[in-house]
Formats: structure tokens, sequence, C-alpha cells
């Protein structure tokens, strides 16, 4: 290796010596220009001193920041109420960003609201009121209602249920404007009711990031903290199937997770932590083909949903591969962030629940639904605590790509040539025959070092 080849990599170590080196195809040092919300994972300067100084506190104080991605599923984000109710116990760690769709934008704003507060304890005592008081909501209002007997025969399962049959060939019979001409919402009065946006708008206790899709174009649209209001949670959890359009700033918005279920891409240019943690509520792989019509229709808005997090873990993947097997020039190297991810999982703990679940409101179905994610949250620290504030804890490629192929990255334009090698013959200029033509250059013979025959004892040919 040559000394300014060796020189450049003591740079390239020295500029990312926080970062420990990590097997090929795991560590995301992940920047952007793959995908066209992610072009450039760098912090502006005042935001990059602030992480800076959040490091190294962090380093002395032993607390581990984090950023939580929080996927939506209707009733199934009282899962992922369990998976905040763990996380705020533990004092080992703090949340900076909160990136939320559909009720994962509802569990974010309660919390953050709570958070702002009165703190932890705050933060999991509004959680607790926000998913009572939808039980309570449910209990008046649902219209996927079950008798007792019913109870006894599908258990937690109501897609076997007349009302819910009933409930969906309404819907799919009529348009939300014809249902319901008054655009009536009762989430609306319950978030009024519980979070006071005015404050939350000013929060500083955590950052926000809410999705929603903009029905005019199809892209996504992300609402920052002090952007947050009613309109926008509802924007972000508006199923068109069901609601009426969301209009906010003039713009008509459907549910977020049609576009980014959750968005990740927020915490690469807003938040100093570089762990981002990927709360699941749709399972990312089911073991067998469906075969009956529900079955079908679950797998397909399972896919569906999440589509859009695998597309973008896709691009991390690649941009992870390009430094990986160094295909970045050295002096672009330094424009990226380490980006470590990790995902706390729902394959096996909502394995068993059908798409209608995500309808079921009973206050005895959320709570075990939250006892399950803070056991599959207790279970997901213990085993990646030691990786948290250090690499990855997932291998994406492996785990949500399963070995798809990828688009490889183009070859070098110019090979470097070795010292003491011949350049190739170049093509003569001009004619090669008639009267016009050049002579040929004879090619030049390699002589060998009058230095290297003395240091060699050999004599050059």
């Amino acid at each position: 290796m040559s000394a300014a080849a060796d020189a450049r990599g003591r740079g390239w170590r020295l500029r990312f010596k926080e970062a420990p080196t990590e097997p090929r195809g795991e560590g995301p040092r992940a920047c952007a220009g793959i995908d066209a919300r992610v072009r450039d994972w760098r912090l502006p300067p005042r935001e990059a001193a602030a992480a800076e100084r959040m490091e190294s506190m962090r380093k002395k104080s032993n607390v581990r920041m984090i950023n939580l991605a929080l996927q939506g599923g209707g009733a199934h984000g009282a899962f992922t109420w369990g998976i905040l109710d763990f996380l705020l116990e533990d004092p080992r760690l703090a949340i900076e960003g909160l990136s939320g769709t559909s009720a994962g934008s509802v569990n974010a704003v309660v919390l953050a609201h709570g958070l702002e507060r009165g703190g932890r304890d705050g933060a999991r005592e509004a959680l607790a009121r926000w998913w009572t008081s939808v039980a309570e909501l449910g209990t008046a209002i649902s219209p996927v209602r079950r008798a007792p007997w019913e109870f006894l025969l599908t258990g937690w399962d109501p897609s076997f249920t007349a009302s819910y049959h009933a409930f969906r060939a309404l819907t799919q019979a009529f348009s939300p404007y014809q249902l319901n001409p008054g655009n009536v919402n009762p989430l609306r009065s319950l978030l009024d009711s519980q979070v006071d946006f005015a404050a939350l708008r000013s929060c500083r206790a955590v950052k926000l990031f809410l999705s929603a899709t903009r029905v005019r174009d199809g892209n996504i649209r992300v609402f920052h903290t002090h952007e947050v209001s009613a309109d926008v949670v509802l924007a972000s959890a508006c199923l068109p199937q069901y609601f009426q359009a969301v209009e906010v700033g003039g713009e008509a918005f459907w549910d977020g997770g049609f576009t980014g279920n959750p968005a990740l891409f927020p915490f690469f240019y807003e938040c100093g932590s570089r762990d981002v943690v990927i709360a699941h509520v749709n399972p990312i792989v089911r073991e067998g083909v469906p075969v009956l019509p529900d079955a079908i229709a679950d797998r397909v808005n399972e896919v569906t949903f999440n589509s859009s997090l695998i597309a973008e873990l896709r691009a991390i993947a690649f941009v992870q591969r390009l430094v990986a097997e160094g295909w970045l020039k050295v002096e672009k190297r330094s424009r990226l962030r380490y980006i470590r991810m990790h995902a706390i999982r729902a394959d096996r703990a909502l394995a068993e629940f059908s798409e209608a679940s995500k309808y079921e409101l009973d206050l005895a179905f959320l709570t075990m639904l939250r006892d399950r994610g803070r056991e599959t949250a207790a279970a997901w620290l213990d085993r990646t605590w030691p990786s948290i504030g250090r690499r990855s804890s997932i291998d994406i490629r492996r785990e949500y790509l399963d070995g798809a192929p990828m688009v490889d990255p183009p070859a070098p334009a110019r090979r470097p040539r070795r010292k003491g090698v011949p350049k190739a013959k170049r093509a003569p200029k001009g004619p090669v025959s008639g009267p016009g033509a050049k002579p040929a250059r004879r090619p030049a013979t390699p002589r060998s070092s009058t230095r290297s025959r003395r240091s060699t004892g050999r004599s050059g040919s």
C-alpha cells in the first residue's frame, strides 16, 4: 500500500473512530442520493455541534439516546403502547425523535404531550389514559360489535362475525362522503380533550415527525413539531374508505401508511442520535400461503403497508454496500453519517391476529396487546442493549430483503495503473495506410532501474 493510500486510510479511521468496524452488509454508514427523499444525511452546523455535545454527554452518563419509528395499525397500536411503556420505564434510554404514521402518530403525539407535561411518568399515564378512552369510545360507537357467544367461538378475531361483514359490505358499497356527509370524526373530540396542541407545538422534550399522504400527487408529507395539530394527526390516520380526506394548509391528505409506515429519513436530517429503532405492528414474515379470501386480504394489507418501509430500507442497504465495498471516493466518505438500525418485530407477537382485529376496541384486548408489547420490548432490550449506541443490531439485507437481487453499483470509470507497467498502446491518429499515413511508432521498451538491480543482485533486461 502506498504512503498516500495509507494516509487516506488513517484519515478515514480517525473521522469515524467513534463507530466500530461492522461486518460487511450490516453497518449502516448511510448517506443519500439513492432515494429522492434521502439526499445527504448531514446535519446543519448548529445541529451537528449539538449532536456532538449530546454524544459526549451520552458517553459520560451512560444514557443512550434513540429515535423511535412507530408503525400504524388501528387497534394494534396498543402493541406499540406496550413497547413505549416499557422503554419509558427504563432510565438507560432517552428518546430524541418520534416518527409516526396513523396509530403511530397518535401514540407519538400523546407520548410527547405527556413527556412535556410530566416527564416519563406523565408520558406513561397519558398513553394509558388515551387507550382507556379509546376503549370507552369504541364501546359506545364501534360499528363492529359482537355478542357474548361470538367471543366464545371466535376469540379476538371478529372476521367471522356478522357485524364485521356488514360493516365491510357497507363501506365497499358507499364512500365516506355518502355515509358521513357531515364529516364527523369521533377521534377529533378525543384528541382535543387530551392533547393541548398549542403547547405541543413548542415541545422541546422530543422531536415529532408525522407522515401523511398528499392526495393530489401521492407524495409523502412529513409534519414537524411546530406544525402538529389535530388535523395533522387525523390526516396521518385517514383511511380513505372510512373517512373523508383531511385538509391541512389547503391540501387534502390520506393515511401516511401508503407512503411512509413509518418514515425514517427525517431522523437523518433533524436528529443527532444515530440509533433508529423501528417499532413494528404489521408482521414482515408469515409462513405459508393464504388460501381463504379473508387470509389473502389480510396478507395484502400487510404487504401494502410494509412496502414503503421496505423501499426505504432497501435504499439504506444499498448505501451500506457502497461504503462497505469501497465504491465511494475517500473525500466523499467524510460526508456520511453512521446510522445504527434496530427493530422490534411483531411477527410472533401479532401473527395470530387478522386485519379484522384492528377494529377490535375492547379494553381487555387492548391491554392484552399492551402486555405483549411490553414483553416483546423487554426481550428486545435484553438482547440488543450491548449494540445500542455502538453498532447496528439488524442485517437489513438478510432480515428484510432476504437475498433479493440488488442493483450492482457502477464499475469504476478508470482503474489505476501500477508503477513500472507501460501504458496501453493507443490507436494511431490519421489513416493507417495510403499516401497520408504516418509511420508507426515503435513501442517503448521498459527500462529496468539501476537501483533495483543493485538491491536485488539481478541484471535488468
